[in-house]
C-alpha cells in the first residue's frame, strides 16, 4: 500500500471517503486541502456509461472554462501568408510552416501546448503526425483546431479552451483550474466541463450517463461527488 505524508493525512480528516457530496461542497474541500507549496491543479474524473471501444461512444470534444486554468498555454499554428499575420496578431506563440516541421522532425522539438492549423497545411503536418499524435498535439478538426479561422482558434485556447476525450476504461479528466480560484470559480469550471459531457452524451449510450465524479487536487486526496444529484440537475 502506497504511503502518504502528513499533508495528505491531515486532509483525510476532513473527508468522509464513504459520502458522496454536492459538487460545490466537493470542491470546497478540494481546495482546503490543497496546501502545497505551490498553486494546486484541481482536476474532476467523470466515468462515464460508454463503450470507448465503439466509435459511436469514443466521446471527445472541448470546452471552455469561463474563468480559464490558471495556466499560460504556448500555441503553435501550422500556417502561411495572412492567416501566418492573423495568427501571431491573435498571441500565437510560434507560427510558421516548412520550418517549423523540420524543427519538430530533426530535433525532436516539442515546446508548445497546442498545436492549430489551417486545412491547406495538414499534408504538410502530416508528415509528422507520428510524433505529434502519440502527445496529443495533431492538429484535428473535431475541437477546432483545424480551421482557417485560426484568429479565433488561438483566442478560444488563450482564454481556457480544454479538450476532453473518454480513455479505455469509460472515465474522462480534466484540469478545471487552480486552487487559488476559490471554490466559487472551480464550481462553474466544473458545471461548465459537466454540461458539455452530458451535451456530448451519444444516441448509443444506454442507461445511467454520469456513473461517477470526483474532485482532487494535484497532492490531495479524491472526494466523491454525487453523481446522482448532478443527473437529476441535468434531466
Amino acid at each position: 500500500m502506497a504511503k502518504h505524508g502528513k499533508r495528505y493525512s491531515a486532509a483525510l480528516t476532513n473527508i468522509d471517503r464513504s459520502k458522496r457530496y454536492p459538487l460545490d461542497e466537493a470542491i470546497r474541500l478540494t481546495t482546503e486541502s490543497a496546501k502545497a507549496k505551490f498553486d494546486e491543479t484541481l482536476e474532476i474524473a467523470v466515468r462515464l456509461g460508454v463503450d470507448p471501444r465503439q466509435a459511436d461512444q469514443n466521446i471527445r470534444g472541448t470546452v471552455i472554462l469561463p474563468h480559464g486554468t490558471g495556466k499560460s498555454v504556448r500555441i503553435l499554428v501550422f500556417a502561411k501568408g495572412e492567416k501566418e499575420r492573423e495568427a501571431r496578431d491573435a498571441g500565437a506563440d510560434y507560427v510558421g510552416g516548412e520550418d517549423l516541421v523540420k524543427k519538430i522532425s530533426t530535433e525532436n522539438w516539442l515546446d508548445f501546448d497546442k498545436a492549430i492549423a489551417t486545412p491547406d497545411m495538414m499534408a504538410l503536418v502530416g508528415r509528422i503526425g507520428k510524433i505529434l499524435g502519440p502527445r496529443g498535439l495533431m492538429p484535428n478538426p473535431k475541437v477546432g483546431t483545424v480551421t482557417f479561422d485560426v484568429g479565433k482558434a488561438v483566442g478560444e485556447l488563450k482564454a481556457g479552451k480544454v479538450e476532453y476525450r473518454v480513455e479505455k476504461a469509460g472515465i474522462v479528466h480534466v484540469p478545471i483550474g487552480k486552487a487559488s480560484f476559490g471554490p466559487g470559480k472551480l464550481t462553474e469550471n466544473a458545471r461548465a466541463l459537466l454540461s458539455s459531457l452530458i451535451r456530448a452524451k451519444p444516441a448509443a449510450a444506454k442507461g445511467n450517463y454520469l456513473l461517477g465524479v470526483s474532485v482532487a487536487s494535484t497532492m490531495g486526496p479524491g472526494v466523491k461527488v454525487d453523481a446522482l444529484a448532478l443527473r437529476a440537475q441535468a434531466a
